[in-house]
């Protein structure tokens, strides 16, 4: 197709974009005027039990203390966790992100500490879900200790590193919008492409049935009555 021909199609179906850029404006005022969010977050670190050896339970942070706590992690994301996790109130998006030491020299998710996150159109509410998501945490490594028998002296314990702070999301909305008016560009030239070439071709399948001839027992000739 020429840039003649592209010029000509667009304007015969000017319709299509007109609905495109009502469209497009539509989405430009939810990306200037976005629903209020909230992110609220916490860190959390898997203690071992103390020792003699090592009193300070946050100097003894080994490797096999992160896998329990990546184990737990599976269980709140499969299916089951995120049924136990609604039926608790935790409602929305969060996520649970296993963090690093922070250090060069320690391997990636080596060191048990874990960030909480949750969004949720109100402070409040978002500080909550991340409790509520710490406490379901905890409950599933008291329920593991105890499935193993293990003594309260000698079991794991949840350290809160950072408690839960909620903060205003806010978007870059120059981007929202370049990403908004390209989408409703590049959908409107298409759809009204995809609408042009539609009607020519019912246009030209009606024109060829009405140039297609009859059949012979559907043509009637007129016959003369007899005097």
């Amino acid at each position: 197709m020429s840039p003649g021909e592209l010029v000509r199609a667009l304007l015969r179906r000017w319709y299509v974009l007109v609905l495109a850029v009502l469209l497009t404006a539509a989405g430009a005022y939810q990306v200037l005027r976005p629903a209020q969010s909230y992110l609220s977050s916490a860190v959390v670190v898997l203690k071992p039990p103390v020792t003699d050896n090592q009193p300070n339970q946050l100097a003894n942070l080994q490797p096999p203390l992160a896998a329990v706590s990546y184990a737990i992690i599976q269980q709140l994301e499969s299916p089951a966790g995120e049924a136990e996790l609604a039926a608790a109130g935790v409602h929305g998006s969060y996520k649970l992100i296993p963090r690093n030491s922070g250090t060069s020299a320690t391997p990636r998710y080596l060191i048990p500490s874990l960030q909480v996150q949750a969004e949720q159109p109100e402070l409040i509410a978002a500080d909550a879900a991340v409790r509520q998501i710490i406490e379901v945490y905890t409950k599933h490594l008291q329920d593991m200790q105890t499935a193993q028998g293990i003594p309260y002296a000698s079991r794991m314990s949840v350290d809160l590193l950072v408690p839960p702070s909620a903060a205003a999301e806010l978007g870059t909305k120059s981007r929202g919008l370049a990403g908004v008016a390209l989408l409703g560009t590049v959908g409107g030239v298409l759809a009204a492409l995809w609408t042009d070439q539609f009607l020519n071709r019912r246009r030209q399948r009606r024109g060829a049935d009405t140039a297609r001839p009859r059949p012979a027992e559907d043509r009637i000739q007129a016959v003369p009555l007899p005097r």
